[in-house]
């Protein structure tokens, strides 16, 4: 068996992985130093772990990171595709502008704010700033032929931003990745695989073994650093080792007919184009009128979260490990998530439930509660204002967020802010405890199309309650009113 973590208080038994998570070292007698931060960034994760009461993903480790840490049970993102998730969060801010919306919004719009991004403000403060994997939309940060070559995607916010040696060829090669080095073929590859090997036959161990050697060398230094480690998994191929697919081979639960029917208003339904168009499916099995193949598909894309929640592990025992934790704000956090047949959708790219809400933890030294989740509704572009104040750093004046320094202390704390985020086509969307209003705007602010859903009674999205509660969606609009529209049409 191999040990991740020293049993000290709480154990967590699973698939031969032993992970124990000690409780923050704080030294009374002398004053810390600057804290360092560990960024964990997560790719395609929804809300299915353990810790979330929803254990289709055996997720162990993070499981037991939880359990010292704040847990942000209804945390949303501003838009549900990577790299403008990503934009979101390294800004601090709404999308303003249409490519913002899209992958390449780092990029093409960096030369307005690039200077006073999250990693820009740590380095300029006299951090090193490091980025292992997938932290921004292209591993490694470059954005030329293959993801290999310049120019930058992010320049000036990393000291050094890298991919792993490894046998896949290029960065676009590693982050589509499939056993022992093997590219993706656009169309062709399957949507997921499952050698029988070693967990470094795929991507997601090399990140971990990277970014535990980095680690280490960091122990012995006295600058204080953010290191940013990215994971690829579970974002499309569902790859993982079989070892992982064997753990759920009992199955996942399938959906509830209403659950995974199309809905039957106008809609911001899509056809799941990621998932049919860039992969390829045996015999032409389509997952909305094959069964077995949407219960395979759902069981590997378990086997993926369950495979990068064991190099997470590897990450967070080797912090224990090597004895900085005790000076280590940690977060974990996941750019979308990922509907598996909610609405007779594969995939992400729109904006209902499952793919705007995602985890989020955050570990300080000190904090209290450690262990109690919070329920308030946060967003991402919240992340940049609660790392500035935890690290006492001059926040930028455009941030669009509010410190979670509130929530840290006391998980009970709930400041009613609406959750905001944005999609293609003037598509916008506004979550509260409650209820959620999907909108699609014109340019004058005319609507094209409503959608709105009550999470006390209707958890699964499955009636659109526009012509019900004409009230709330009439409170629900004066926010959007208030909220940027980068991508709506014009007349």
């Amino acid at each position: 068996m191999k040990k991740y973590i020293e049993p000290i208080s709480i154990a967590f038994i699973a698939c031969g992985l032993l992970a124990c998570f000690a409780p923050i070292r704080i030294l009374a007698t002398e004053p810390l130093p600057r804290p360092n931060v560990l960024f964990i960034a997560i790719d395609d994760l929804r809300s299915d772990l353990g810790a979330l009461g929803v254990p289709h993903a055996k997720t162990p480790q993070l499981d037991a990171f939880a359990s010292t840490a704040r847990l942000f049970r209804r945390h949303y993102v501003q838009v549900p595709t990577c790299g403008a998730s990503r934009c979101a969060l390294w800004r601090g801010q709404y999308p303003s502008l249409g490519s913002q919306v899209g992958n390449g919004g780092i990029a093409s719009t960096h030369a307005k704010w690039g200077e006073r991004s999250l990693p820009a403000l740590f380095r300029q403060n006299g951090y090193q700033t490091l980025a292992i994997g997938k932290l921004t939309h292209h591993p490694g940060g470059l954005t030329g032929k293959n993801w290999a070559e310049g120019p930058e995607e992010l320049p000036g916010a990393w000291d050094r931003a890298w991919i792993p040696d490894g046998p896949w060829k290029t960065p676009e090669a590693i982050m589509h990745g499939y056993a022992d080095g093997e590219a993706r073929k656009p169309g062709k590859s399957p949507a997921w695989q499952a050698k029988d090997g070693p967990d470094e036959a795929y991507p997601d161990a090399w990140v971990a073994k990277e970014a535990v050697a980095t680690l280490t060398q960091l122990a012995s230094q006295k600058q204080p650093w953010f290191f940013g480690v990215g994971f690829f998994k579970p974002h499309l191929p569902f790859a993982a080792p079989k070892k992982w697919h064997d753990l759920h081979a009992s199955g996942i639960p399938d959906l509830t007919p209403n659950a995974a029917t199309k809905p039957n208003w106008p809609s911001s339904w899509h056809a799941s184009g990621e998932f049919r168009g860039n992969y390829g499916h045996e015999a032409g099995r389509n997952p909305d009128s094959d069964a077995a193949y949407a219960r395979l598909l759902r069981g590997a894309y378990a086997a993926s979260v369950s495979y990068m929640d064991a190099q997470v592990g590897r990450v967070l025992a080797a912090l224990q490990e090597l004895q900085i934790d005790n000076n280590t704000i940690v977060i974990v956090w996941s750019d979308h998530g990922f509907l598996l047949g909610e609405h007779a959708i594969w995939g992400k790219h729109c904006l209902y439930e499952h793919a705007l809400r995602t985890p989020m933890l955050i570990r300080y030294p000190g904090m209290p509660n450690p262990g109690t989740p919070s329920d308030t509704v946060v967003e991402t572009v919240d992340l940049y204002p609660t790392l500035a104040d935890l690290c006492s750093l001059p926040a930028p004046k455009e941030l669009d967020g509010r410190s979670l320094r509130p929530q840290l202390i006391d998980p009970t704390t709930n400041e009613h802010k609406p959750a905001t985020s944005f999609w293609t086509d003037g598509q916008r969307s506004v979550r509260t405890d409650r209820w959620r209003l999907i909108a699609q705007h014109r340019n004058d602010g005319t609507e094209q199309r409503l959608e709105l859903f009550d999470y006390e009674t209707d958890p699964n999205e499955t009636k659109n309650l526009t012509v019900d509660h004409p009230e709330v969606v009439r409170e629900l609009l004066t926010h959007l009113q208030r909220m940027p529209n980068p991508t709506a049409r014009r007349q």
